[in-house]
């Protein structure tokens, strides 16, 4: 099989085309506020490693549905011109659903290079889930 049609070529082609933050371009947003975070991590994850404070719940599954404002399931935390920034455990899936975020329409979207590991791994909070 070609490495260019492996998920680690799709998250790389990704990852080439979105805006990837780090940890602390991330906090410096959060901290000015106005950012809604989305963690992408399925439920189990979630209840397991906790969450970044203030992160809006949206696995990766339903992301687009939750983000399309003209989707039955659309949800109040997702419009299109507010900045949004999407997290997972160590950055591929966040990097495709900032792709696909992009394809909605989403103008201020980028991903949390690395994850949450990167986010633990400089001791910064997480919290149970709510």
């Amino acid at each position: 099989m070609s490495t260019q049609h492996s998920v680690q070529h799709l998250v790389a082609a990704a990852k080439s085309g979105i805006r990837n933050l780090t940890t602390d371009e991330v906090a410096d947003r959060l901290a000015a506020g106005g950012v809604t975070l989305v963690d992408l991590r399925e439920q189990d994850e979630v209840g397991r490693d906790g969450v970044i404070p203030g992160a809006v719940h949206a696995p990766r599954g339903m992301l687009e549905f939750y983000a399309d404002p003209a989707s039955p399931y659309h949800r109040a935390e997702f419009s299109p011109g507010d900045q949004t920034i999407l997290y997972c455990a160590s950055g591929g899936r966040s990097a495709l659903a900032t792709r696909a975020l992009l394809g909605l329409g989403y103008t201020d979207v980028a991903h949390l290079d690395g994850g949450l590991k990167a986010w633990t791994a400089e001791g910064r909070p997480v919290a149970p889930p709510a």
